[in-house]
């Protein structure tokens, strides 16, 4: 074997043995990397994690450095292994040349052989391109149409039947799924709930007090304030007199603290005595009465929904819901709402119905609590629940009902999606006229966007979006296509509680007149 022929083998394997140092080195850098990312955490830590971050680091870049000084010892046997056997296989090697160099004579001779022919092919082939030329003129002069016009006609037309093949694909494979619904009911249920997103709650911070006549205005104030000082003071509550005809504001965050004044103002008004001391005492009477009705309203919503064993503060709280509002929507009512519908879907889910009308219920403690903190309601509302001992699947779902924490049992996106149904429901919560109104007018417009659409009307609130569509401009099968085009531009660019429904309507009238 020659030198020049050994030189390739050679250099191949000095190549291995140099990726596989670098890969190794490559490692190395890589620990070296990490060990600095582990010690920057480490600093913001203490200088005890420090320390013994930096023993670790150093440990395994010794470990490292032993692996890779035995591995490349390794390689080097290898290597002079290998140079014993290219010695052995040199002679052959000398051996073959000499065949090689024969066969090599013979190719060579093939080789010109094959060029004479490809110049041959490439002669016949230019004739073939100048005859396709001349029957591609003919035909376009007979079609009175360019390749390129034919192309794209044709291009569109296989668009058009592929576009309405796939509608009816698509009707389809929807038929067969209304067919197999129940069986799938689980599945979808489970994987579209996850989808659900609720909105922030809001609270009302106002409450008007009417009154008989503007002359009780002046003795709710009393001599120079003195009365409203003291009511205000003993309920922590702004009262506000204005020029508003036969009737006083009382403003507040907390619910329970307007309901108070309230109360109080009722019955001091129908008494008649209004002074400092008389304030005080109908004040902590009223608050004695509230504080009563509120554990009783707590107590029967418990009894009502079958709920037992909760803590007496939690018994509270709910009964404190009955003051609370979000979005116009009464909170006791909403809980007990979602607490109904939990039980339902748990139920035919096969889960246990009382876990889940219990954590329904509990879901939204977290939005009256007794001290101002900054948690999420979610968040807090768990705080509670754990505090007062309730099992680890219901706090996690009452904390992940807003998606704060992960979700770790199926009560908890049972909880959230039955949340969501109760507050986005016609009619369950308040809405802004003017967002209202600009809703149903986009949803009419988006339809109208479309080519062949005539009159569009939002219906239901906004649940349903009419189409009405020229029977002349679009066929039968065209108007399914319509109904999922409008549906996916809605879901991709509006925003909307609930869902759309979308029906394209075409139809042909022929009128005449008997006379």
């Amino acid at each position: 074997m020659t030198m020049t022929t050994l030189i390739p083998v050679i250099v191949g394997v000095a190549g291995l043995i140099i990726g596989a140092a670098l890969s190794y080195f490559i490692a190395f850098a890589g620990a070296k990397s990490k060990a600095k990312q582990m010690l920057a955490e480490a600093e913001a830590q203490g200088e005890v994690m420090k320390k013994n971050k930096l023993l670790e680091v150093k440990e395994k870049f010794l470990n490292k450095k032993a692996e890779l000084e035995k591995e490349v010892a390794a390689r080097s046997q290898k290597l002079q292994q290998a140079e014993s056997r290219i010695k052995q296989r040199e002679l052959q090697l000398n051996q073959q040349q000499s065949e090689n160099q024969r066969k090599r004579n013979e190719i060579d001779a093939i080789k010109a052989n094959l060029d004479n022919q490809m110049q041959i092919v490439g002669e016949k082939q230019a004739e073939l391109d100048a005859l396709q030329a001349q029957q591609r003129e003919k035909l376009e002069a007979i079609s009175g149409l360019s390749a390129d016009a034919a192309r794209e006609q044709l291009v569109e037309s296989l668009k058009e039947e592929a576009k309405t093949q796939a509608a009816s694909y698509i009707n389809d494979i929807i038929d067969d799924a209304k067919m197999t619904a129940s069986k799938e009911a689980k599945r979808i249920v489970i994987q579209s709930i996850q989808r659900v997103a609720t909105e922030t709650a809001i609270e009302n911070s106002v409450t008007v007090f009417h009154i008989d006549s503007d002359e009780m205005k002046g003795r709710i104030i009393g001599r120079e304030g003195r009365n409203i000082r003291a009511l205000e003071a003993a309920t922590g509550v702004e009262v506000v007199v204005d020029d508003t005809p036969e009737a006083i504001v009382i403003s507040a965050f907390d619910p329970v603290r307007r309901e108070i004044a309230r109360l109080a103002l009722h019955q001091l008004v129908a008494d008649g005595r209004i002074h400092p001391a008389r304030i005080e005492e109908v004040v902590a009477k009223v608050k004695k009465q509230v504080e009563e009705e509120i554990i009783e309203t707590g107590k029967r919503t418990t009894i009502d929904l079958g709920i037992h064993g909760l803590h007496p503060e939690l018994i509270r709280i709910v009964g404190k819901m009955k003051y609370r509002s979000s979005y116009g929507q009464n909170l006791l009512q909403h809980a007990r709402e979602t607490a109904n519908l939990c039980a339902v879907m748990a139920a035919e889910l096969g889960l246990n119905p009382k876990k889940a009308k219990r954590a329904g219920l509990l879901h939204d403690i977290g939005k009256v609590p007794d001290e101002e903190n900054e948690l999420p309601h979610a968040l807090y509302g768990m705080k509670l629940a754990e505090k007062y001992k309730e099992k680890p699947d219901i706090c996690n779902a009452i904390g992940a009902h807003h998606d704060e924490v992960e979700m770790e049992t199926l009560l908890a996106p049972i909880v959230q999606v039955c949340d969501a149904i109760s507050g986005a429901r016609p009619g369950a919560r308040r809405e802004i006229v003017e967002a209202y109104m600009k809703r149903l007018n986009d949803l009419e417009q988006l339809a109208m966007s479309y080519p062949g659409v005539v009159k569009t009307y939002a219906i239901q609130a906004g649940r349903e979006l009419r189409v009405i569509v020229g029977a002349d401009k679009i066929d039968d099968k065209t108007t399914e296509t319509l109904s999922a085009d409008i549906a996916k531009k809605i879901q991709d660019e509006m925003t909307y509680p609930g869902q759309v429904k979308i029906t394209v309507i075409r139809e042909t009238r022929a009128v005449s007149y008997a006379r």
